[in-house]
């Protein structure tokens, strides 16, 4: 790795981003040594934070934690919706190759949050326009997420048979968790999600994650086709277009992509 330009740049955003890690506040000679810091610069660096907003000190626990301001950056950056932005152009041109109906969902708690749409010309609404959420576990973009979690979340999501919602009783239809558990590894095995008529009936989709830094999924690209109009042969094709948008998406976010077959 080169040596930063602005090395106290560099550093402030290192200790934002081990405080954001931690599960709690931590104490300064913690953050000193992961980051190989000498004492007195964490606690300078520490202090400008603290008094910026964007660090608290727990004066009784001798530990610093994230403060209001950084909570605010969180929340101005869903305000601005740099994701939906980003995505909007690649999933027009999606759209525009593989001529059937594409959409980008953000994970909501269980269910998924549609936030683009993008039409092919000449095709009917769907259920997954802008702003409808949809049970996760019955949609091909909310299978590409969870396939991408770790299991231990994923079982905290559904806790019990009660978390199962049903639109229609599809063939693939999951009422309990390990039958979404055998949906997701297929999905992993396979390299991208696929949901067949559990949303709508007669309509298929195929999806892949877009990852962060971490490769923590923060949404999904997804296409949706009339299973008249494309058959299984085409699945695969389909679903390379969708993982080469969903992979540019995570490039312009400084995220990972998702490597071919898993």
């Amino acid at each position: 790795m080169s040596e930063p330009k602005v090395p106290a740049a560099d550093q402030t955003l290192r200790i934002l981003t081990l405080l954001a890690r931690s599960r709690g506040p931590v104490p300064a000679s913690i953050v000193a040594s992961q980051l190989g810091l000498p004492r007195s610069t964490a606690y300078q660096l520490l202090a400008t934070l603290q008094e910026h907003g964007y660090v608290m000190h727990l004066a009784e626990e001798k530990r610093y934690g994230l403060g209001i301001a950084a909570v605010e950056l969180s929340s101005a950056y869903e305000r601005q919706e740099p994701i939906a932005r980003l995505g909007r152009p690649l999933l027009a041109a999606l759209v525009d190759r593989v001529r059937v109906s594409g959409h980008l969902a953000v994970p909501s708690g269980s269910d998924v949050l549609y936030v683009i749409e993008e039409r092919s010309q000449g095709t009917p609404p769907l259920v997954t326009d802008v702003d409808v959420r949809l049970p996760m576990h019955l949609t091909a973009s909310g299978r590409a997420i969870l396939a991408s979690l770790p299991r231990a979340q994923v079982r905290a999501l559904y806790p019990n048979a009660q978390s199962f919602a049903h639109r229609l009783a599809g063939p693939d239809g999951i009422d309990r968790y390990s039958r979404l558990r055998g949906v997701l590894d297929d999905t992993v095995t396979r390299g991208y999600a696929l949901e067949r008529g559990s949303v709508t009936e007669g309509l298929s989709s195929v999806a892949a994650p877009v990852l962060d830094h971490r490769g923590w999924p923060i949404a999904a690209v997804a296409v949706t086709f009339s299973d008249d109009e494309h058959g299984e042969g085409e699945f695969a094709a389909l679903a390379g277009e969708v993982r080469d948008t969903a992979n540019a998406l995570s490039a312009r976010i400084h995220g990972r992509a998702l490597r071919e077959g898993g």
